[in-house]
């Protein structure tokens, strides 16, 4: 009887601590298929402009996730979904020593309330005027991505418990995650060059004549550059003015309609970056001895920009034009063209000084401006200073992001009015080209009509393919497709088409750019560090008590013995 007894206690001590142990780990443990998830994340502008630094100074990121809604955020990768988001808990995570901070951006942005929408437009200038050596990221949610932000904001709101016994088995029981980037350390990029592109419609009757430059800056901005599409600023303007080339082209290919103009056309590079690529092609062309026509008589230069939208006109000037001058001619065209062919659109002359004290200029005509070249913004816009100007949230539709076709919440392109504001340009600038005014023509003649007339089609694919990846100026090189594609427009309706190159100078550079804009992020399913000390705990206190029971075996058989000596007697 004693050896059957100790033989059942042997096989009970040696199976009953792996067996433990090992229910404890499945327990406690992920599965292997959850234990990691890979998505794409897009970091925060990062670039210097005129000796000031901008965004996020850093890339690299390997810490544990907690919400925005945990007590303690230092040295955590802060997650935040856009509906949540706010300036002040973006702070409070600065203010903490955040490892980094991930905001997540929905798939579908028609899905967001306009408010909702409108507040981070106004939030991205201030989450771009000074920089931080945080790592921001913006990510788009997916179904896992949202698992994963709802289990960390379950531990995160567990760590407010009021019990500590609580917290304690929480920590026990709850997964955490740690996100780590795949990328290095974000670097200054070398000898970067922004393109800029050239092509005229040289006019008849002479070698004097003056010339109307239209401009038009096609790079966009917004808080992530891998995320600004740049719809209305300044796709819209980009697609107007290779629509007005079109259309002129054709008029200066007939002998009857040939006009005494010259007609430039500029898009131009970096030009949410102080205009950088039309300060250099100013100076290329009044710097230097080769002729070009902007050494010549200059009528006016026309800038194209957010037109997209809206049944408001504006015509920003830095001096209000002279009466008389082409500049007033073309001032009085377009209140004509606007108040008899599209009643429905309210036309108005805005007047703001150029202000050099600012760190950047407000609008793309001051450039010309400053160099003493009459110049003006035509735009849907009151003020240089509108969100949209600047935004990720400025996209065609939701098809910058999942394909739908949808409308989003925040600003975007109506066909409808960017091909009616695209006609009344082309009417006012004929009417000034072909002086109709001073020959008694009414106001009410339509010159573009049937076969001459805008094409909305032509418009809408513009505008779908300049919107289909984004236009950051760091990520348009000189060999990207999208310079390539604008000069293959050029080329089949203008002349002389060329292109200006800017790289910024090696030792006082005005523009500095940096890499490590778009990284792949891993999050990896983790226990907590105090679980490790929890789990060590337990199998000490495990293995104390088998310690114990092989010291006292006696003891312990003693027991047994008695308990099994009433049953023994039976038998």
């Amino acid at each position: 009887m004693f050896e059957e007894a100790s033989e059942v206690l042997e096989n009970m001590l040696k199976w009953s601590f792996p067996l433990s142990l090992v229910l404890f780990l499945v327990l406690v443990c992920p599965l292997r298929a959850e234990a990691a998830h890979e998505f794409s994340v897009y970091r925060m502008q990062q670039y210097d402009l005129q000796g000031q630094t901008y965004g996020s100074r850093n890339a690299i990121l390997n810490t544990e996730a907690r919400t925005v809604d945990a007590e303690v955020l230092s040295r955590r990768c802060v997650m935040v979904r856009l509906a949540d988001f706010s300036y002040e808990k973006y702070q409070k995570a600065l203010r903490q020593s955040a490892g980094a901070v991930v905001i997540i951006l929905p798939q579908n942005m028609s899905t967001m309330p306009q408010d909702i929408v409108q507040q981070f437009m106004e939030m991205e200038p201030e989450l771009l005027a000074t920089e931080t050596i945080v790592p921001v990221y913006f990510a788009l949610e997916d179904e896992e991505l949202l698992s994963i932000y709802t289990q960390t904001q379950i531990s995160s709101s567990s760590q407010g418990s009021s019990s500590a016994a609580e917290v304690l088995l929480h920590t026990a029981t709850a997964n955490g995650f740690q996100m780590v980037t795949s990328g290095a350390q974000s670097k200054a990029v070398s000898d970067w060059a922004i393109t800029s592109l050239e092509g005229r419609l040289t006019g008849a009757g002479g070698e004097d004549l003056p010339t109307i430059v239209l401009v038009a800056h096609y790079d966009s901005f917004g808080v992530a550059p891998w995320l600004s599409y740049g719809a209305d600023s300044n796709g819209s303007g980009v697609a107007i003015l290779l629509e007005l080339a079109r259309l002129f082209s054709r008029l200066y290919s007939y002998k009857r309609t040939h006009a005494g103009y010259n007609l430039l056309f500029f898009l131009s590079g970096g030009g949410k970056f102080n205009y950088q690529g039309t300060k250099r092609w100013l100076e290329d062309n009044l710097d230097h001895t080769d002729s070009s026509l902007l050494q010549d008589n200059v009528a006016f230069v026309l800038c194209l920009d957010s037109l997209g939208n809206s049944d408001n006109l504006h015509l920003h000037v830095s001096k209000p034009p002279k009466e008389g001058s082409p500049q007033h001619a073309l001032l009085k065209e377009l209140e004509t063209v606007a108040a008899h062919q599209h009643p429905d659109l309210k036309f108005s002359m805005v007047h703001k000084k150029i202000n050099l004290a600012d760190d950047t200029l407000a609008w793309e005509h001051e450039r010309f401006g400053i160099r003493r070249l009459p110049a003006f913004t035509l735009s849907h816009l009151d003020s240089h200073r509108s969100p949209e100007r600047h935004s990720i949230m400025d996209m065609r539709s939701v098809s910058s992001l999942e394909g739908t076709g949808e409308a989003t919440a925040g600003p975007h392109v109506d066909l409808t009015k960017l091909s009616r504001n695209t006609k009344v340009i082309a009417e006012a600038l004929a009417r000034v080209i072909y002086n109709l005014t001073e020959k008694g023509v009414s106001g009410d003649l339509q010159i573009f009509t049937e076969q001459m007339q805008v094409q909305e089609d032509q418009l809408a694919s513009l505008v779908d393919w300049l919107t289909a990846q984004p236009r950051a100026a760091q990520l348009l090189d000189k060999d990207s497709s999208i310079v390539n594609t604008l000069e293959y427009h050029l080329n089949r309706y203008l002349k002389d088409v060329r292109r200006h190159l800017v790289r910024a100078d090696k030792r006082d550079p005005e523009f500095v750019f940096y890499d490590q804009l778009k990284q792949t992020m891993n999050a990896y399913r983790v226990k907590p560090a105090i679980f490790d000390l929890l789990l060590a705990v337990c199998i000490a206190s495990y293995l104390g008590v088998l310690y114990l029971a092989v010291q006292n075996f006696g003891l312990l058989y003693g027991f047994l013995r008695r308990v099994t000596a009433p049953r023994v007697k039976q038998h």
